[in-house]
């Protein structure tokens, strides 16, 4: 069986100060939604979460790429 690479994502969000900004209300709120093997994954996770919330239009889910922050070779190319 062929290991397949991880690209680790992490999905989080939270209730905006103002929505044309990335400016949280407060930190100690956010939602950690959780960690995931591939982009896949945490997309299925995030829509999950932006659905769960569509009542509330300060609040907001991101994906982040953790594995672009892990790997040394790409923070080179920045």
């Amino acid at each position: 069986m062929a290991h397949k690479e991880q690209l680790i994502h992490l999905v989080f969000g939270g209730e905006l100060q103002d929505v044309s900004e990335v400016t949280f209300k407060d930190l100690a709120k956010l939602d950690v939604v959780g960690f995931y093997p591939n982009y896949e994954k945490a997309h299925h996770a995030w829509l999950a979460k932006a659905r769960e919330t569509i009542d509330n239009a300060q609040m907001r889910y991101f994906i982040v790429h953790l594995h672009r922050l892990l790997d040394p070779s790409a923070a080179k190319q920045a």
